[in-house]
């Protein structure tokens, strides 16, 4: 049976932590920022964990890891 591909959007937008959880950029941000209220600015810095079940959907666009 072949290998499998990674999706390469997965590639580029997510990271596996050392424990297997997804990381990944907070959405949102791209433009429009004035219509955004300063907290969700905030908020939306940095990375953040997906939820296990958005996870499940990620891992299977990466069958290898990332």
């Amino acid at each position: 049976m072949p290998k499998l591909k990674t999706k390469s959007s997965v590639k580029k937008r997510f990271k596996l932590t050392a424990t297997g959880k997804v990381k990944v950029q907070a959405a949102g941000k791209r433009h429009g920022m004035i219509k955004r209220s300063n907290k969700f600015i905030r908020n939306a810095r940095g990375t953040m964990v997906l939820s296990d079940a958005d996870a499940k959907i990620i891992k299977n666009y990466a069958p290898y890891g990332l």
